[in-house]
């Protein structure tokens, strides 16, 4: 309901409301006045707003991922060949386009529109080596066109209007994209994974990685994705290496997420960091 508010505000559908959102300052009176006349009066188009759930494009989450690219291409010193399910409109397939700042520790492009600098809870997060992305896509059951312009609003709309500086950083990202739109693929991720791995070539490190998706996956699905990667790993190889890179919770009474890498040959599991959902800390612990 605040996403489809907040849509009647993006595309000026209600001037009354407009004036009651950021950068406005309002009391809680005003917004009662307000709001049930404003609800009445585009009710359609509320309720278009409910249909279908929201998807999240949190770019934060790239500043998460980026320190487990680079462990696995320093480990490796291969090209990348990057694997997303649940891409949702792919934004964060372009974490290489994007510039970080952990502390005083710096990568990527410093003239990029896009800039995340999130807190650092420990020691200096480990940014050395560059990153060589030779293939990367994406896949979703509903995957977001960015092209669209209605689409674009859908997703705006599901940022907070108060959150004003995540709203730009969105913004940023979505204009990225619209100049080199991400490859995405509408499929079931057990089946995108599989065909993914099957096509993987020698001379590059395969990398699928997921993050706050999970535990929306049907168990058969997720049992699916864990027994084909198993059974590809087993496989692996110095010159055709396979890795999983995920950013999920762990412990549901924790309010963070676990950054964690298995890389094959070997098969091991390393806890990298811990790190707040939607990108504003990281604790290294590589």
């Amino acid at each position: 309901l605040c996403g489809a508010l907040h849509a009647l505000v993006l595309t000026g559908a209600s001037e009354r409301l407009a004036l009651i959102y950021p950068p406005n300052q309002t009391s809680v009176s005003e917004i009662a006045a307000v709001l049930p006349e404003a609800i009445a009066r585009s009710d359609e188009q509320i309720f278009a707003g409910l249909v279908g759930a929201p998807q999240t494009n949190e770019i934060a989450r790239s500043a998460m991922l980026l320190p487990g690219f680079l462990t696995v291409a320093r480990e490796t010193g291969l090209p990348l060949d990057l694997c997303e399910i649940g891409a949702s409109a792919g934004l964060n397939l372009l974490f290489d386009s994007f510039h970080y700042r952990y502390g005083d520790a710096e990568w990527g492009y410093p003239a990029s529109p896009v800039r995340l600098a999130p807190e650092v809870r420990s020691h200096a997060v480990p940014l050395g080596g560059a990153i060589d992305v030779r293939h990367r896509a994406g896949c979703d059951i509903a995957p977001v066109d960015v092209a669209d312009a209605a689409t674009r609003v859908r997703l705006r709309s599901c940022v907070w209007a108060d959150q004003t500086a995540r709203l730009a950083r969105f913004d940023a990202a979505l204009s990225l994209a619209e100049k080199f739109p991400p490859l995405l693929v509408e499929a079931d991720a057990a089946d995108f994974v599989e065909k993914a791995l099957a096509a993987r070539q020698q001379g590059g490190a395969f990398v699928l990685y997921h993050s706050i998706m999970w535990q929306y996956l049907p168990r058969a699905t997720r049992d699916a994705i864990t027994a084909t990667l198993e059974q590809a790993g087993r496989e692996a190889t110095a010159v055709a290496p396979i890795a999983r890179l995920r950013m999920e919770p762990r412990d549901p009474t924790k309010q963070w997420a676990v950054l964690s890498l298995t890389l094959w040959p070997g098969g091991e599991t390393r806890r990298l960091a811990n790190c707040d959902y939607h990108g504003r800390w990281i604790e290294w612990i590589g």
